[in-house]
């Protein structure tokens, strides 16, 4: 009895030594796959690189790495051992279980091997290694399953049927598309047309309501182009999704355009604080804009008065506080525009300030020309001015140019950094209060008495309209030449713009006189008298072809069109 119980118990020892050689086997393989190969999987408690484990594009988990072994590379492993197993339709997924050991769970099957969980995979999830273990088995399980019952005749005919069934509706909605916008297009084309026809006959404008149309019509046609795109997107996607080969691609594909949006949707709700400062900073710029354009409209109309300020100064000061405004506005918002921080947008601002600040020098020059004209009070709109050897009316000015008008109606623009560095002519600024001088220079000879050439320039000048009378006309002997006396007649005038036309009328005059009273004038300068004095007797001041009676512009003083 005693041989035939140690036999028993040996048996019974044997046996249980057999069965855990059967469940540690795996365990042992495991050992020796982790050690030394997957053991640097976790040399790196520090490193937290995970990458995710997937099945027919469906991610099951993520797995950490370590140095000399990354997380990519151990979740392809694994990845590829869950596929060996699923596709070992003899063992059944159940047959997945935990085995403990003093440092690892252990994921094992009958005659499979899929993967260890350590301590540091457990602190890095936070939570026990045996929960996270059981969590990646179940997970493990049901994609098994699901890898197996996927590839089954009876889902894969079910699954070609629905995407037949997909690709028929997304024919039938593309048919319905293009039978809906030939309708409307018919429809609003007729309505646009007779619009168009009223807007072409109130305006007369063919170009315009041509560029009408061809703009409404592109835009119905991208409007279809895209919904066609969207069906067509859709569409492959679904029928990608229902056979586990192009499932990866499936999600692939939709990723490409969801992804986007989410990401601009997270980051549009990120940046919402920022935005709603944004808006309330621009509320309270744009009131204290309105107050700043109130306040320098009044002074402006003489409503408002600053002293030592003078009106003319109201809107170029407004436009420079517009700016300033507007910067100190943009420097308070730039921490809060959403992307401000990242390196790209500094990119982008370094790369803008460096073309800003290497092509406005002249820029610059100009503008600051244009602000030192405006409150050195040059001149202002309508002044006759000149520029060196330029001369005309102000016709505008900004911040950059001036522009001419000259006698010959040309349009002359000038930057305000050429006229800042030259001497400036103001004919019109002493006009209105003291009067501009006008003056023309004769020659007389010897013979003739100075007392008569003097009231002859006054009876000129008397004669010539739009001379003032007070201050009155004066003449100046500006020399004693050789052949002849110099006189200046100097005038008065606050009529600066056509000053042209005065002078015009001015010398008409003076010959009138000098002929009426048969004094020659000498100039210029001869060597010998001549047999007959070169003076044009009264009865011929109006020999043909001139008009018997002053009745043209010229005779009467008038100022020619555009003086």
């Amino acid at each position: 009895m005693i041989p035939q119980a140690r036999w028993l118990k040996r048996a019974h020892l044997l046996f249980c030594a057999s069965v855990v050689l059967i469940f540690l086997v795996p365990g042992v393989s495991a050992a020796s796959e982790t050690s030394p190969g997957a053991v640097p999987e976790l040399e790196d408690a520090v490193a937290y690189e995970r990458a995710p484990v997937t099945m027919d594009g469906e991610e099951l988990f993520r797995v950490r790495g370590g140095t000399s072994y990354p997380a990519a590379e151990r979740a392809k492993a694994i990845q590829e051992r869950i596929k060996s197993l699923a596709g070992d339709k003899s063992i059944p997924a159940d047959s997945l279980r935990v085995i403990e050991s003093a440092d690892r769970s252990s994921l094992v099957a009958p005659g499979h091997f899929l993967m260890a969980v350590f301590d540091e995979d457990a602190r890095a999830e936070g939570f026990s290694r045996y929960v996270l273990a059981e969590t990646m088995r179940n997970e493990i399980v049901r994609s098994v399953k699901r890898f197996r019952e996927d590839r089954t005749p009876r889902v894969l005919l079910a699954n070609s049927i629905r995407a037949l069934a997909v690709i028929l509706a997304a024919l039938i909605l593309l048919w319905l598309t293009h039978r809906l916008y030939r309708r409307l297009g018919r429809m609003f084309r007729r309505r646009l047309d007779s619009r168009i026809t009223r807007l072409r006959t109130m305006t007369g404008r063919v170009a315009q309501t041509e560029t009408l149309t061809a703009l409404i019509g592109g835009l119905f046609t991208a409007l279809r182009v895209a919904w066609i795109l969207l069906i067509a997107y859709f569409s492959l996607n679904i029928v990608l999704g229902f056979y586990p080969w192009t499932r990866s691609l499936s999600r692939r594909v939709m990723s490409i355009v969801l992804d986007p949006l989410q990401s601009i949707g997270a980051a549009f709700v990120d940046s919402l604080p920022g935005l709603v400062f944004i808006a309330l900073l621009w509320i309270v710029t744009r009131y204290v804009l309105k107050v700043v354009r109130v306040f320098f409209s009044g002074v402006d109309q003489d409503k408002i008065t600053v002293r030592g300020f003078d009106r003319d100064w109201a809107w170029p000061t407004y436009r420079i506080a517009h700016v300033v405004i507007l910067v100190f506005a943009a420097i308070i918002a730039y921490p809060y525009i959403p992307g401000s921080g990242t390196d790209a947008f500094k990119g982008v601002s370094l790369f803008l300030g460096i073309i800003f600040s290497l092509g406005s020098s002249s820029f610059v020059a100009n503008v600051i020309a244009g602000y030192s004209l405006i409150y050195r009070r040059a001149f202002k709109i309508g002044d006759r001015v000149r520029f060196g050897d330029v001369e005309g009316l102000v016709s505008n000015t900004g911040a950059m140019v001036t522009h001419l008008r000259t006698l010959k109606n040309e349009d002359i623009v000038v930057p305000n950094s050429l006229i800042l560095n030259n001497n400036i002519t103001n004919f019109s600024t002493l006009a209105s209060t003291r009067g501009l001088i006008l003056h023309t220079t004769v020659g007389i000879g010897y013979e003739t008495p100075w007392r008569q050439v003097d009231a002859m320039l006054k009876l000129a000048a008397e004669r010539t309209p739009g001379v003032l009378k007070e201050p009155p006309p004066f003449v100046w002997v500006k020399s004693l030449g050789d052949f002849a006396v110099t006189y200046e007649l100097n005038v008065y005038t606050d009529d600066p713009p056509h000053q042209a036309r005065l002078y015009s009328a001015l010398h008409r005059n003076v010959l009138d006189a000098f002929n009426e009273f048969g004094v020659q004038i000498m100039t210029p300068a001869y060597e010998g008298d001549p047999n007959v004095p070169k003076v044009v007797p009264k009865d011929a001041w109006f020999a043909p072809p001139a008009a018997t009676q002053p009745s043209s512009d010229a005779e009467k003083g008038e100022a020619p069109a555009g003086d």
